[in-house]
């Protein structure tokens, strides 16, 4: 029988109080219990357990490893050593760090406009509202949003990612993700499976986007034609045909344009789909 390992994190949520916890998405008991209806045995497991026997699984697939934005440079080691790795280590190289988004842009692709400003570094800042975020993070942990009349708080955070030894990213705040928030195109095979709406997670203090809050911020859309056609841009040469992906797309006056790919560890809302999980489980299978 083949064995397949989940891989998840133990971690504190964002906005959480306590200590450390597992931590499983709620799609991975529904990929693990299809899995073993295929006859394939699946297990969850925490990247960074010492006592797990990765050799004796057949592929590793990457889910729920939240809390990797801390230790990255361990968790690449992590997946580097995994030679049958879901989505593989290239991939999950290069999209746990948002330089990817201004290559994306030098490619000519549509991405919202993104600066950079690395350690030690004066911040500047576009017009208008604006967003805060370290280039390495995951769940909007450390991101943050401010209007033109609090620049000073701004510079105030990019000096604090700074203080951590951490690049900033400075983004323009798109405004209609108030009114209709990003859409979430989640693709399964390199093929588009399903949508969501994903509203507005900067306007609540951080310790406030917990999970509840986060679950409450999504919910099924329908995928327009643009929208998809535009996801597919992303998802070609070296990305294409992934096991699984997320494309956050938002609406601009210029057309949609890209937030995020999220391709290593991205909540997959399967139970929004009555074939989501079949579809993934089958890629899975296909894989190993």
């Amino acid at each position: 029988m083949s064995r397949v390992a989940i891989a998840t994190s133990r971690f504190a949520q964002p906005g959480a109080r306590g200590g450390l916890e597992v931590h499983e998405d709620v799609d991975s008991p529904m990929v693990i219990n299809a899995l073993r209806v295929l006859g394939v045995e699946a297990r969850l497991e925490t990247w960074d357990d010492e006592d797990v026997d990765w050799e004796s699984y057949d592929l590793v697939v990457v889910r729920s490893t939240w809390g990797y934005a801390r230790v990255r440079d361990q968790f690449l080691a992590w997946a580097r050593a995994r030679p049958h790795l879901v989505n593989p280590y290239d991939v999950i190289e290069y999209c746990t760090d948002k330089h990817y988004l201004g290559d994306l842009f030098d490619q000519g692709l549509p991405v919202i406009a993104s600066t950079y400003c690395e350690v030690g570094d004066e911040p500047v800042f576009p017009d208008g509202d604006v967003v805060v975020k370290p280039t390495v993070g995951a769940g909007s942990v450390d991101a943050a949003r401010f209007t033109s009349t609090q620049l000073d708080a701004a510079r105030e955070h990019v000096a604090r990612l700074h203080a951590g030894g951490r690049c900033a990213l400075i983004q323009p705040y798109v405004h209609s993700i108030d009114d209709n928030g990003e859409r979430a195109l989640v693709f399964i095979d390199g093929e588009f499976s399903h949508a969501m709406t994903k509203r507005a997670m900067l306007n609540v203090a951080p310790e406030d986007r917990d999970g509840d809050f986060r679950n409450r911020q999504m919910s099924p859309a329908r995928g327009e034609a643009g929208a998809i056609e535009v996801a597919h841009q992303f998802l070609s040469g070296r990305l294409a045909g992934l096991t699984y992906g997320r494309v956050d797309l938002v609406a601009t006056p210029e057309g949609w344009r890209l937030m995020e790919l999220e391709l290593v560890e991205p909540a997959l809302y399967l139970g929004y789909d009555d074939r989501a999980t079949a579809r993934l489980t089958r890629a899975i299978v296909a894989r190993l």
